[in-house]
């Protein structure tokens, strides 16, 4: 059984920053890809960022107002943890943030297999 924990969030001032991990278990990781998302209150659930565990290729999301180059996604192979840093956070960037895993190829849909719980993230003005 794979389960992926993120921790991390919390409450920042705009400018500020937060690295969210996301500790992955329960496979060998080298056929899977990691992903965030996130969700605000009252919003759908929405792509950040992907990368995929083996060749640590990345997509960032690309919807208008997400500035890539404010959030970075990585990955540590021999700790089996992604990890989420980001920078300049504005107030839009509220919400709980979601770390999932699917086998294959790093999509920027929902479509992955295991999700975590959610890490609450605040960014006051």
């Amino acid at each position: 059984q794979v389960q992926v924990v993120e921790s991390g969030g919390g409450l920042v001032q705009a400018g500020g920053s937060l690295r969210l991990s996301c500790a992955a278990s329960g496979r060998t990781f080298s056929t899977y890809s990691m992903g965030w998302f996130r969700q605000a209150p009252g919003k759908e659930r929405e792509f950040v960022a992907t990368i995929r565990w083996s060749g640590g290729i990345t997509y960032y999301a690309e919807y208008a107002g997400f500035v890539k180059g404010r959030f970075t996604i990585s990955r540590d192979n021999a700790k089996n943890t992604v990890y989420l840093q980001m920078n300049s956070l504005k107030p839009e960037d509220t919400a709980v943030y979601y770390c999932a895993a699917r086998l294959g190829p790093p999509l920027a849909t929902t479509e992955y297999d295991y999700w975590g719980q959610g890490t609450q993230v605040t960014v006051s003005s």
